[in-house]
């Protein structure tokens, strides 16, 4: 049975413009499922480079990164000694909460799984739902997310969906 509270111990702090530029990638392939990484230093748990990548599927109801461009992708973050730091995807029609292909897909253990809900018009203007998850062994557990302006330990922070 997946864990749908979320769990006080795990946050997701990542900067606005990160935030924005996943949106607006949400909104810009709506109505298919938009997915993309966002990488940063090993060890570090700071998304720092945004990645956006082609649905595959090309769907409205599933994404898949393609199988080349992951490649690529994971040797560049090698080379720069990064790792995924979050896995993103967009969902069309339905709230931001993992599906069960979600869940059996989730491969980084160690990544935050941002989801963002484009529904009801969100795709167009408006609010949009960001939520984050940590999805290991099948179990999912919603975390906290933080949006600063910048990486700056003197920022205060804005609470998301506490």
């Amino acid at each position: 049975m997946a864990d749908t509270s979320i769990d006080s111990g795990t946050v997701l702090t990542i900067d606005r413009a990160t935030v924005d530029a996943i949106i607006a990638h949400a909104r810009r392939d709506h109505p298919d499922e938009a997915c993309g990484v966002v990488a940063g230093a090993i060890g570090s748990d700071l998304p720092t480079r945004h990645v956006p990548m082609l649905n595959a599927a090309m769907s409205p109801t599933f994404y898949e990164f393609d199988s080349g461009d992951l490649l690529r992708l994971y040797r560049d973050m090698d080379d720069r000694d990064e790792e995924p730091v979050v896995v993103y995807h967009s969902h069309t029609a339905t709230e931001a909460y993992p599906s069960r292909t979600d869940i059996d897909l989730a491969s980084e253990p160690g990544a935050h799984y941002v989801l963002v809900s484009t529904r009801d018009g969100a795709h167009e203007a408006g609010p949009v739902d960001v939520r984050s998850y940590r999805i290991v062994d099948g179990e999912v557990t919603e975390e906290e997310v933080r949006i600063v302006e910048r990486y700056d330990h003197d920022v205060p922070h804005e609470k998301v969906n506490p």
